[in-house]
């Protein structure tokens, strides 16, 4: 361990490890909540290094701070988010719910940083938090970590999913399947109509998540402590939007409203929702490979997933869908952040939402899943799988089902006694539909063909 130093804040003096760039406030943080281990997400304090980068840029532009003090403080964000800054930033997830400790972690860090380089005195509260408080920057935080996860992370990750998916079902036109509904056999389908399912599913979410980015840019910082932007120069909120604009190549604008940004967390409450929808979207794929991938002989069998590892240290040759069980994982954990984030939503008491890094963290950790969960299932068992086309020709066959077809020519009531004959004998229905109807052989091939029955091929 290394040596301890002092350090002062308005509480008092307090032991500090000799090489931390941070100070007493953060130090008072660890102390107070050794709760979970987990610190908050990179892209969060990320979002935050830019956000101190931005105001002071800002600050030194409006004069509220000299120019060199403003240019030491952000080129120590810059120091930070060229190198491996997370060690610098231990404070835990649970901790106050305004995320001051995180914020103060924040101006301590750079505060140091800035030091050094100026060769002077740099104040964590007075220069790094210069027109800023805990209650807007840590939601502006919150915005931009998750605008630039959805942008560079999640929604190209979907459309990778889709373009797959896409890809894959071109390759299965000639594929026709017995259709499922109630898990029971249904009409035929084409396994390319099923994967069409998949693929829009997938750019309905897109168009979803993208249309929550023009709010996500809205930021709410310039509202400081309540909302009425005391301490902050009139300016501050438009030249910080600009500044951190052009650091980031995303359009961010000050808010409309600085008290509902800072008193409620709506808009990470509808983006995780949009997380939870295509979470849901997700499962949905990967328990239908994995049903069609059952088996091989007791199940399904209609699809093989890739073989990615064995299956079980018991049993030699076994091989499970590993990489569906683990979208199908990260999903539920989606779903659960959801429920997290929804109560956290509801905390925003008069001015301030009190579970501010509880929501970045789930929120962040839904993007962080759910965009690693959508290219494995992409390349690991989208594109990757292959068919079993006995399998499929043998189920629809023996199909009972097929007989809906027949519906306009002999009625409901007879093509049901039809499909109970033949499912009862196990013969085909085309073999029981000639014994008990008028209709040719010919004819019958021709109505109950999957083929056509699947509405014909999509070009």
């Amino acid at each position: 361990m290394s040596e301890m130093r002092i350090e002062r804040d308005s509480m008092g003096e307090l032991a500090v490890p000799g090489d931390a760039l941070y100070g007493a406030q953060t130090q008072r943080a660890i102390d107070n909540f050794p709760i979970s281990g987990q610190a908050m997400p990179r892209s969060f304090i990320r979002a935050l290094l830019l956000a101190k980068a931005a105001a002071a840029r800002a600050n030194a532009a409006l004069e509220q701070l000299p120019a060199p003090l403003g240019e030491a403080i952000f080129q120590a964000c810059r120091q930070l988010l060229d190198g491996d800054f997370m060690q610098h930033f231990p404070v835990d997830v649970f901790q106050t719910g305004s995320g001051t400790s995180s914020n103060m972690n924040a101006n301590e860090v750079v505060a140091t940083l800035a030091a050094r380089i100026l060769n002077a005195d740099v104040s964590a509260n007075d220069h790094v938090n210069c027109g800023q408080s805990s209650n807007d920057i840590i939601p502006t935080a919150i915005h931009v970590s998750a605008s630039l996860d959805l942008q560079h992370d999640l929604l190209p990750a979907l459309q990778h999913l889709a373009a797959a998916i896409e890809a894959k079902g071109k390759t299965l036109d000639a594929y026709v399947k017995t259709g499922r509904t109630h898990l029971m056999d249904a009409m035929p389908v084409r396994l390319s109509q099923s994967l069409s399912g998949w693929a829009q599913q997938i750019r309905q979410n897109i168009a979803h998540l993208q249309a929550l980015q023009p709010d996500l840019a809205r930021l709410a910082q310039g509202g400081t402590a309540v909302g009425t932007g005391v301490n902050a120069h009139p300016q501050f909120a438009s030249r910080f939007c600009i500044e951190l604009s052009d650091m980031t190549a995303v359009g961010f604008s000050p808010c409309e409203n600085f008290f509902a940004a800072i008193g409620s967390q709506d808009t990470a409450v509808a983006l995780s929702g949009q997380l939870k929808t295509t979470a849901v979207s997700l499962m949905k794929i990967a328990n239908d490979l994995r049903w069609m991938n059952s088996g091989p002989l007791a199940g399904l069998g209609e699809i093989e997933l890739q073989a990615l590892q064995p299956g079980s240290s018991i049993m030699p040759g076994k091989v499970n869908p590993v990489i569906p069980e683990a979208v199908a994982m990260v999903c539920a954990q989606t779903i659960g952040n959801d429920a997290a984030i929804t109560v956290a939503g509801q905390s925003g008491n008069f001015e301030l939402n009190v579970m501010l890094p509880l929501i970045a963290h789930n929120l962040l950790n839904s993007i962080h899943l759910l965009s690693n969960a959508g290219r494995l299932l992409a390349d690991k068992a989208v594109a990757t799988f292959q068919v079993n086309q006995a399998a499929l020709q043998q189920a629809l066959a023996r199909n009972p089902v097929l007989v809906t077809a027949l519906n306009p020519v002999i009625g409901y009531l007879k093509a049901a006694e039809i499909a109970k004959q033949a499912y009862r004998e196990g013969r085909p229905i085309i073999d029981v539909a000639q014994e008990q109807t008028s209709l040719s052989r010919s004819e019958l091939e021709r109505l109950l063909d999957p083929d056509k029955l699947t509405g014909g091929r999509h070009r």
